[in-house]
């Protein structure tokens, strides 16, 4: 592989796995607040917030980190008291008691407004903040932390979108012009010096320190937490499958539930990141895999994650534990010695398999959809190393793995567009 390219995906690595503190949908909104409240210079009589419906679906009932509360005002709330928007992702990483309590009698006084944003984007949040001196309006597009627009006194001075951006450089790089494929993708993963990709190992680091928090603490629903304590028992035994799903699905557990440790995150959503981490790390551990090999399934898993999500698009009707939970299998698949055509085994497997899992917003039951799809990335990853794979006459399925791939992303694109404006109605009119 040509140096240029091998440079490029590790911008990818670099732009798309990254720390976040809490769902990255309300983290996304309180990362536009803080930017509009720090260019206002004073307190803000009045934060009017518009989103897309995928940006509400995903976080009208998620935990915000530290208050024991859901909702995309607390979120924004909390980031008017203490948000920092030079944290990114991680705005959110100086709240404490004394400011959870400032940010709910905020959200008293009744200045925070969410309306749903009249816009064709999945990817949408607007925050506009003013006082008697200024007004401010802030809005992010296409990623979670892509401020692509800021207006302060009806003066644009600032615009930025990674369409208009004709140069790759790290951090705010076309993905689409990279040249990912499954193929390209490993061969940079086995031909590029480790050291160049060691940071991956972060991710390990961040979503095990998550795990063990939802391991053995009461998070959520504790799916993780009761499926490790019955590893031991008749009901479903102490596999390499069952302490995969336990170790990821805690990480999931505490993360939905608002805990205050961030996740190392893929596309721009913990779970996903957590997911595409956790198995690999569960299966390197249970294998006795080398670091190096740990490393390089890790990038791997990401890496084919991203180029999946890339062609889905940020938010869907489809939930994004398919495509974390691919990747992930392909990362076991190599971890275990599968070569170029089981790993694309692997992935056919998966995407014949739960494809049809709906996103019906991010809570705490998340866990159970992430257990789920590890549960499957374990089972399709063994089936391709025995060299069975889903065949091309099935659904979705094509002979070639990018039209696979393909075809995943034109059904959460397109054929899945008005499931997901049904379920925002059914999400609405039961809050109503």
């Amino acid at each position: 592989m040509e140096k240029k390219h091998e440079i490029c995906y590790i911008d990818i690595l670099k732009q798309e796995v990254k720390p976040a503190l809490g769902c990255t949908e309300p983290i996304a909104v309180a990362l536009a607040v803080a930017k509009a409240c720090e260019l206002i210079q004073g307190k803000p009589n009045k934060i009017t917030i518009k989103v897309s419906p995928n940006i509400l679906k995903n976080g009208m009932g998620v935990g915000i980190p530290g208050t024991g509360m859901i909702g995309l005002d607390i979120a924004a709330s909390l980031s008017v008291i203490c948000g920092k928007s030079a944290y990114g992702l991680e705005v959110l990483n100086d709240v404490c008691a004394e400011k959870v309590k400032l940010a709910k009698e905020l959200i008293g006084q009744g200045i925070i407004e969410v309306r749903v944003a009249d816009t064709e984007e999945k990817l949408y949040i607007e925050a506009c903040a003013c006082n008697l001196n200024n007004n401010v309006k802030v809005i992010i597009t296409e990623r979670h932390d892509n401020i692509s627009y800021i207006e302060l006194n009806g003066e644009v001075i600032s615009v930025c979108s990674s369409e208009q951006t004709e140069e790759v450089t790290s951090g705010n790089i076309d993905i689409q012009k990279c040249g990912l494929t499954i193929s390209n993708i490993l061969e940079f993963v086995e031909s590029v010096d480790i050291e160049d990709i060691r940071f991956i190992l972060e991710a390990k680091k961040l979503n095990s320190i998550l795990a063990e928090e939802g391991l053995s603490k009461e998070y959520g629903l504790e799916v993780g937490k009761t499926l490790y304590k019955n590893l031991d028992t008749n009901l479903i035994g102490n596999s390499l499958m069952t302490y995969s799903m336990a170790l990821t699905a805690a990480a999931s557990d505490a993360r939905m539930a608002g805990c205050v440790l961030p996740a190392m995150s893929n596309s721009g959503s913990g779970n996903q990141g957590i997911t595409v981490t956790m198995p690999v790390v569960a299966v390197a551990e249970k294998t006795g895999a080398s670091e190096e090999k740990l490393i390089r399934a890790l990038a791997l898993s990401h890496l084919i994650a991203i180029h999946i999500k890339t062609n889905l698009g940020r938010l869907s009707a489809l939930c994004g534990c398919v495509v974390a939970s691919s990747g992930a299998s392909s990362g076991v698949t190599y971890l275990m010695g599968g070569n170029y055509s089981q790993i694309c085994a692997s992935l056919k497997n998966m995407m014949g398999n739960i494809t049809g899992m709906v996103c019906d917003g991010a809570k705490v039951g998340c866990a159970l959809k992430v257990a789920t799809g590890v549960s499957c990335a374990i089972q399709s990853s063994i089936l391709s190393l025995e060299n069975i794979c889903i065949s091309s006459n099935d659904g979705i399925i094509d002979e070639c793995i990018e039209q696979t791939i393909k075809n995943l992303g034109v059904i959460g694109r397109e054929g899945m567009c008005e499931t997901d404006k049904i379920m925002l109605d059914i999400m609405i009119n039961k809050c109503n």
